[in-house]
């Protein structure tokens, strides 16, 4: 295995799910590994994945990642991936024990934050959450919107 160079700095690859934090409210988080074949991984480190729509499924026992999109390779041959095939999420089994009672009771979901990697492996953030409604929506950006306001008078007085 070859040593990195000290000057050179670590490349750091990690995709955002962008309307997570705008449509949902945030209860609880979790680091999830994710089965992914080779060529995957190379798109990924290449900053080429979206988990804008992305959701996670509880089925057969075990968790899902459905409609996460992973661009394919572009010199992948014939083996290269399919672009929005369904990912095993990988959990201990009490957290998933844990997300399946949750996701069984009703209004919530399970939603991937972010895609980043650890050392070499691809980690995915997942939360569970609860759906904002309308007018939660509107008090977010009204707040946000007030403490800008304040951030600029106080800049403006110094």
């Amino acid at each position: 295995m070859a040593t990195r160079k000290k000057d050179q700095a670590p490349r750091i690859t990690e995709i955002r799910n962008a309307k997570a934090l705008r449509d949902f409210t945030v209860d609880e988080r979790f680091e999830a590994g994710v089965e992914l074949k080779g060529t995957e991984v190379k798109s990924v480190r290449a900053g080429r994945a979206q988990i804008n729509d992305a959701f996670g499924r509880f089925e057969r026992g075990e968790l899902w990642l459905h409609n996460a999109y992973i661009e394919e390779y572009a010199f992948g041959n014939r083996l290269n991936h399919d672009a929005r095939r369904v990912r095993k999420l990988l959990l201990h089994r009490h957290q998933i024990r844990k997300i399946a009672q949750a996701l069984s009771t009703g209004g919530r979901a399970l939603v991937p934050l972010r895609m980043y990697f650890k050392d070499a492996l691809v980690k995915v953030e997942v939360a569970l959450c609860t759906g904002k409604k309308l007018h939660d929506k509107r008090d977010d950006l009204r707040a946000r919107s007030d403490a800008l306001e304040i951030k600029k008078a106080f800049k403006l007085r110094r």
